[in-house]
């Protein structure tokens, strides 16, 4: 009797329901989300005979325990099982173990919609790691950062002027030393010269330069008491930002060391000018990992990616909406590519330029050429060949037409 299985997976404890081939509950359980715990799940779902096991996410602990167990394991997204409650339901109520059970059901019945999971290989996975990290500690630097801006600008709006960026490593080593305008009264051309010798600065503009934007902004009005508020608070600042730009740009070395060593990276670099852009590159291949048959073809990569609309049809309206529901790392990766290669690509800024002249927003546009990118993208990775312009017919029509 074939069997599938339900599991609502919590941060303390997954409730499991097992239903034979007619929709029956055969067994309901729920077990820790420990090491003894998930021994305990999988030796139970193993003895229950379990076909499929379903689960609102794609991966985890518990589902690369699952899979190594040798179970096979269907993702289902939480939209879909909010959707299908009301199928099991008439009252309205709701529990971690009925949501087990409408995954058990979901499982049974409707099967063909859903792939099972195939695990990426370890250097994937370790490049999933490092790319998504590393982009973790970017926003919580950007987020940072412009809470630093925000305080310079409340009493010292000339020292977020100084440099380009505040959370750069000379901008954050001045603020450091010159954290507020009293510690900065003294600095002239020469002072600021010295300190830009000890700090390496490479930058185009010289001190006599800097010290004019720095003091050209409006000068600040706080009180003695907030002056030293304010003091603090940047040196706080500077201090969470200081470590954090120290490990993103060690992460970035260890993916740059990591998608060159993949099998798959020269695939995924090859479609980049500038051979340093390892960043976005990890990022595609990160996120659309190694197993060629989880993308049959480049339109389910694009629904993925959130390059494709979604149609909405009801009588004679017929819109094309944005695609919320995607894999959010995998769009961000797309786009960026896109707004890339339009400003150097031929091709690309010609899909760029004609979406525009139809009346797209930029946004649209680079997505419309994200997806153009994407249908390149999924031939060469399936063929396992680096991007070759020579082999790219639309872009060797479009010189010659040029040409």
């Amino acid at each position: 009797m074939e069997r599938t299985a339900g599991v609502d997976w919590a941060s303390e404890e997954h409730a499991v329901c097992v239903v034979d081939e007619r929709g029956r509950r055969s067994s309901e359980r729920r077990f820790a989300h420990s090491e003894q715990g998930l021994k305990a799940l999988c030796r139970v779902l193993l003895a229950a005979g379990a076909v499929r096991v379903a689960l609102e996410r794609p991966d985890g602990l518990l589902v690369e325990r699952l899979l190594e167990a040798g179970l096979s394991v269907v993702a289902i997204h939480p939209n879909q099982v909010a959707a299908t409650r009301d199928r099991y339901r008439a009252g309205g109520g709701k529990s971690d173990g009925f949501d087990a059970y409408v995954l058990a059901e979901l499982a049974r019945t409707d099967s063909h919609r859903f792939g099972v999971l195939r695990p990426d290989g370890d250097e994937t996975k370790a490049l999933r790691a490092l790319s998504r990290t590393r982009e973790d500690l970017v926003q919580a630097r950007v987020a940072l950062a412009n809470q630093l801006r925000a305080q310079l600008d409340a009493f010292w709006p000339g020292a977020a002027q100084i440099f380009a960026d505040v959370d750069s490593p000379i901008g954050l080593a001045f603020l450091e030393r010159y954290p507020s305008p009293t510690d900065a009264r003294n600095l002239g051309a020469k002072r600021l010269a010295g300190f830009l010798a000890r700090h390496g600065y490479s930058g185009r503009r010289g001190p006599a330069e800097l010290l004019e934007r720095l003091r050209r902004a409006p000068a600040g009005t706080a009180g003695e008491l907030e002056l030293e508020a304010r003091r603090a608070a940047v040196l706080g600042l500077v201090a969470a930002l200081r470590p954090l730009v120290a490990q993103i740009t060690l992460l970035t070395s260890q993916i740059a060391g990591a998608v060159r060593a993949h099998p798959d990276g020269p695939i995924f670099l090859s479609l980049f000018l500038d051979p340093k852009s390892v960043v976005t590159a990890a990022s595609l291949l990160a996120e659309i990992g190694d197993r060629r048959e989880r993308y049959p073809n480049s339109e389910t990569l694009a629904a993925d990616a959130g390059m494709s609309p979604v149609a909405v049809e009801s009588g004679k309206r017929k819109v094309a909406c944005f695609r919320y529901a995607c894999d959010k790392h995998l769009r961000d990766a797309v786009a960026t590519l896109a707004d890339a290669s339009r400003h150097h690509h031929p091709w690309a800024a010609d899909v760029y330029a004609r979406a525009r002249a139809r009346g797209c927003d930029h946004p649209h546009a680079i997505r419309i050429l994200g997806r153009a990118w994407l249908r390149v993208l999924w031939r060469i990775w399936q063929d396992s060949k680096p991007y070759d312009p020579t082999q790219h017919g639309n872009l060797q029509r479009l010189i010659a037409n040029e040409g």
